[in-house]
């Protein structure tokens, strides 16, 4: 059973209906409630908020400018969070036809949860008059709407479809990016960078030379930077690393590298250290990482990449660092017994490895 799905239980339902039979005398709540429970054990959480606008729009007045208005008096009641999402997907699935009033609506209601799911149903149907509007929405003094302007277009929103359009042409989203970049809110300052990682991962050409020409010296944009070029720079490319003068080959000595164990039982955590110590007449800039080269079900290795520090190092100095990494199964990564192999890098470049064994 999927937990997450009981947000959306009997006694979330119960207040849902109260909310909105307050709003509006001819809602029927026991109507409401019993419609959309009926067979609610065989929906997932999706699934569920899905139906709940179904059931909703069954229960609504059926002009739909009418069904908003009793929406919006029913919303300040409503829960927020996960659930609240209702309210734009009710404006995606029955709004189309009536592009201003729900383009108003999903402003209000991303307030209350996030609207930046139900958006995409409209840029996938007018890709132009929907960004225009996301456009303005970039400059609005509520941060939930900005970040709305940022998120809702992204090119690859995590659980949404794709927008083939803006990966073919991403320019079509900069000047949104251009009016967030110096963002004071970390909520829209995030979104930013996610929306820039994205694009990273079709037009790295075109993300690269858009961030190269911001402000660095703004704390805000050099935040957003830092973290969009993030998968770049995990990757070692230097284009990416250059930006914040990480792209030249490290004058360093790999020294003392070693690990507490070469054979690890599944639960264990593997514990490294090693020095770095600088064999250039200048100070340079140093970004430190590790990789993890994890055994596949295929006996193959698959690698990521893991942040440890960004150092200054003087000419002379060394660094000592010790770290630890669990090998534990997660929901997103299942571990496989055999051959792993860990690397230390510097400026993208792989210093030394080791080998270790994992037993599962």
């Amino acid at each position: 059973m999927d937990p997450l799905k009981e947000m959306f239980n009997k006694a979330f339902y119960q207040h849902f209906a109260r909310s909105f039979a307050e709003a509006d005398k001819n809602f029927n709540a026991g109507a409401f409630v019993k419609d959309v429970t009926r067979d609610m054990e065989a929906l997932s959480l999706n699934g569920r908020l899905r139906n709940t606008s179904v059931m909703l729009h069954k229960h609504l007045p059926a002009d739909y400018k009418k069904a908003i208005e009793v929406i919006y008096k029913a919303a300040p009641s409503l829960k927020t969070g996960y659930t609240a999402l209702v309210l734009p997907d009710f404006v995606a699935l029955y709004g189309k036809d009536h592009f201003s009033l729900s383009m108003e609506a999903l402003k209000h209601f991303t307030t209350f949860g996030s609207s930046e799911f139900a958006i995409r149903e409209f840029l996938k149907t007018d890709l132009e008059k929907t960004l225009k509007v996301m456009n303005k929405w970039a400059e609005d003094k509520n941060h939930h709407v900005r970040r709305l302007a940022s998120e809702g277009s992204r090119p690859r929103l995590p659980w949404s479809f794709k927008l083939a359009e803006i990966i073919k042409a991403p320019s079509l989203t900069q000047s949104i990016l251009e009016k967030l970049n110096a963002d004071e809110e970390l909520y829209v300052r995030k979104s930013v960078a996610n929306h820039l990682n994205d694009h990273s991962k079709d037009n790295t050409a075109y993300m690269l030379q858009l961030v190269k020409a911001w402000d660095k010296t703004h704390r805000h944009t050099a935040w957003i930077i830092k973290h969009a070029i993030r998968t770049l720079i995990k990757k070692g490319d230097r284009d990416a690393l250059q930006i914040f003068g990480f792209g030249e080959d490290a004058k360093v000595q790999l020294k003392k590298f070693s690990a507490d164990n070469t054979v690890l039982q599944l639960g264990d955590a593997l514990q490294f250290s090693f020095q770095l110590a600088s064999e250039s007449n200048t100070a340079q800039k140093l970004v430190i990482d590790y990789a993890v080269h994890y055994a596949k079900s295929s006996g193959a290795l698959s690698k990521k990449v893991f942040k440890l520090k960004e150092v200054y190092l003087q000419p002379g100095e060394t660094v000592s660092i010790t770290k630890k990494q669990l090998f534990q199964d997660l929901t997103t990564r299942k571990h496989y017994a055999g051959k792993h192999m860990l690397e230390i890098l510097v400026n993208g470049k792989v210093m030394g490895s080791k080998d270790f064994r994992l037993e599962v």
